[in-house]
């Protein structure tokens, strides 16, 4: 009895261990895990690039073995409500989309009182522009560059698609933006994240991706948990039917059951694979850095 005592005592301390670790840094727990359960996966990280002299403003690229040819560019930006994060705690990320093909490039970004608006679209654009010059020193093509995002990282990547800008001038055409779980339409704030981000420098409406949609927009895919109560699954529906009704290309996917982290776990060792965010995000890339990809009109 005293044996079978001990052993409940440890695993539940254990698991406290493991809740915590989660509340603390979620990402990074996910990123050990699916460096024990997935491997590798072959993907090598070529380069520890700067593109400013502040300590967020990092890019960590990673490749694929083997790869022969220029490879179309995935860029991915964390969340983090603008306040914390790290590219070093989402090398899962590359693991689940470089083997498939793509040079993946994870971008941080100015965070808290020093990433207030719009400090954090002028660093996500300037990791863009970055990666465009850096790409063909590390195998990828500098004219397929497709950028994506979770939560606080979409709003960044979809706000910078669509607010020309903050491109202008550069040379760079986006291929396409993937948004999971991001804010889209969030004025007035109602949440002491955005307050602090936005509404603390005295941003408005302006900073709403769905008040900057136009004809032309890159394609993008969308993609949401119906039952995330941090931000709402009606952030992706209204900027989608902003879009549609712009004649910009957009497909939606919403996801029964899917909470906020979700979309996110889904891409790591053991999740990933028995949902279809990869095979989602992966075939919406493939398409969009295709040279003879049409631009349409919404998908289903």
């Amino acid at each position: 009895m005293k044996i079978l005592l001990g052993l409940v005592v440890v695993l539940l301390l254990a698991s406290g261990a493991f809740l915590w670790a989660v509340r603390s840094n979620g990402p990074a727990v996910l990123d050990g895990i699916d460096r024990v359960t997935g491997g590798s996966r072959g993907i090598t990280l070529v380069s520890d690039a700067r593109y400013g002299e502040h300590p967020a403003q990092k890019l960590r690229i990673y490749a694929p073995a083997g790869a022969d040819t220029p490879l179309p560019i995935l860029i991915f930006v964390h969340g983090g409500s603008w306040s914390w994060g790290d590219p070093d705690d989402y090398s899962f990320i590359a693991r689940a989309l470089a083997p498939e093909g793509f040079l993946v490039v994870l971008a941080g970004y100015r965070l808290a009182e020093d990433g207030r608006y719009p400090a954090m679209l002028e660093d996500t654009a300037a990791a863009i522009r970055e990666t465009a010059r850096l790409a063909s020193q590390y195998g990828g093509d500098p004219t397929r560059i497709v950028v994506a995002g979770h939560s606080a990282g979409a709003y960044n990547v979809v706000q910078v698609a669509l607010e020309e800008k903050w491109l202008a001038g550069s040379g760079v055409k986006l291929s396409g933006a993937v948004g999971l779980a991001g804010p889209y339409d969030f004025f007035p704030y109602d949440k002491p994240s955005s307050r602090e981000a936005f509404g603390s420098v005295g941003a408005g409406s302006e900073t709403q991706p769905v008040n900057h949609v136009r004809a032309g927009a890159p394609p993008m895919l969308l993609i949401h948990g119906e039952d995330d109560t941090l931000v709402k699954p009606r952030n992706t529906r209204a900027l989608a039917a902003a879009l549609k009704q712009a004649g910009s290309a957009v497909e939606t996917r919403f996801h029964a059951g899917f909470d906020h982290n979700a979309p996110l776990i889904s891409l790591a060792s053991p999740w990933r694979g028995s949902r279809d965010i990869d095979e989602a995000i992966l075939a919406f890339a493939r398409r969009v850095t295709d040279l003879s990809f049409p631009v349409q009109a919404e998908r289903p």
